[in-house]
C-alpha cells in the first residue's frame, strides 16, 4: 500500500517521529522515497529507517516557538525545501478531570493544540514561498469527536485541532493544503500500558468493527494519501482512520437483555 505514492524528492517533517504512530509515519514516507526529518527532545537510540535510508533527527521541543523556528530553518538549510509537515507529537497520561491541576491541563493543551499551530505557522511561511506550496497533516484523535474520560484536556485539545485544520485550510489556501486524521485505537509499543497483556489488546480490538486495533502503518498510509497528488483537491478535511469506530454501548445492553 505504501508504494502507491512516490515521494521521491520530497522533504517531510514529522514531529514526534521517533516512536509509536510517528515512527510508522516516518518509515512510510522513507519507504515512499522522501527525505524525512524527525524531532523530539531526545534522540532515539535507533533512527527510523526503510529501504536502507534513515530519518534525520533534529532536537526540538515543539512547545517552544523559537525551537520550532530553528527546526524548520535547519530542515530547509539541510534539504533546500519543506514539502510536508506531519503534526504528530502529542499525547496525555490519564488524569481525573475533577482534580487535574490547571498546570497539568495547560501543559496538555500546549502540546496537543498550541504546538501544532506554531509548527503549522513556521512550515507555512516556507511553503508559501515554494512554487508548488506544501501540505500539512494534523494527527488528531477520535478523542476529539466523542467523550474522552480520563483525558479531558487532551480530548478538548484534539477537538480544537479539527477546527484549527479547517481554519488553516482557508487561511493558507491555495498554496498549502491542510487536513487532519482522526486516529482510532492504534496499537503501538505503549499499548500494553493501557490495555494489559495480549489478551486485553485482542479484546479491545474485537470491539472495533474491523476486528482489530489499527497499526502505525494504517496512519502512515492515510498520511501518504493526503500528501500526494491523489488528494490535490482535499483540504480542510478530517479523515477518520478508526476501523469503523466504536459500536454504541446500548447494543450490548440490548443483547444482554
Amino acid at each position: 500500500m505504501l508504494d502507491q505514492w512516490d515521494m521521491s524528492g520530497r522533504v517531510v517533517l514529522v514531529t514526534g517521529g521517533a516512536r509509536g504512530i510517528g515512527r510508522g509515519i516516518t518509515e512510510g514516507f522513507l519507504a515512499a522515497g522522501a527525505q524525512v526529518v524527525i524531532c523530539g527532545r531526545t534522540e532515539p537510540e535507533e533512527l527510523p529507517s526503510a529501504d536502507g535510508r534513515a530519518a534525520t533527527f533534529i532536537s526540538a521541543d515543539v512547545r517552544d516557538a523559537d525551537a520550532v523556528e530553528a527546526l524548520v530553518a535547519a530542515t530547509v538549510d539541510a534539504f533546500g525545501r519543506l514539502d510536508v509537515l506531519i503534526n504528530n507529537a502529542g499525547g496525555s497520561p490519564s488524569a481525573d478531570s475533577a482534580t487535574a491541576s490547571p498546570k497539568f491541563s495547560k501543559a496538555i493543551i500546549e502540546l496537543n493544540l498550541l504546538a501544532p499551530l506554531v509548527c503549522a505557522q513556521k512550515a507555512n511561511a516556507v511553503m508559501q514561498t515554494q512554487p508548488d506550496g506544501g501540505v500539512i497533516v494534523n494527527i488528531a484523535s477520535v478523542s476529539g469527536l466523542r467523550p474522552s474520560p480520563g483525558t479531558a484536556a487532551y480530548g478538548a485539545a484534539k477537538a480544537g485541532v479539527l477546527n484549527l485544520t479547517q481554519t488553516l485550510a482557508v487561511d493558507y489556501a491555495p498554496k498549502v493544503r491542510v487536513n487532519a486524521i482522526s486516529a482510532g485505537l492504534i496499537r503501538t509499543e505503549q499499548s500494553h500500558l493501557h490495555y494489559g497483556d495480549e489478551a486485553g489488546i485482542a479484546a479491545v480490538g474485537a470491539t472495533v468493527p474491523l476486528g482489530r486495533m489499527g497499526t502505525p502503518s494504517d496512519i502512515a498510509g492515510a498520511c501518504l494519501f493526503l500528501a500526494s497528488p491523489s488528494a490535490a483537491y482535499v483540504s480542510g478535511a478530517n479523515l477518520l482512520v478508526h476501523g469503523g469506530g466504536e459500536a454504541p454501548a446500548y447494543l450490548d445492553a440490548a443483547d444482554a437483555g
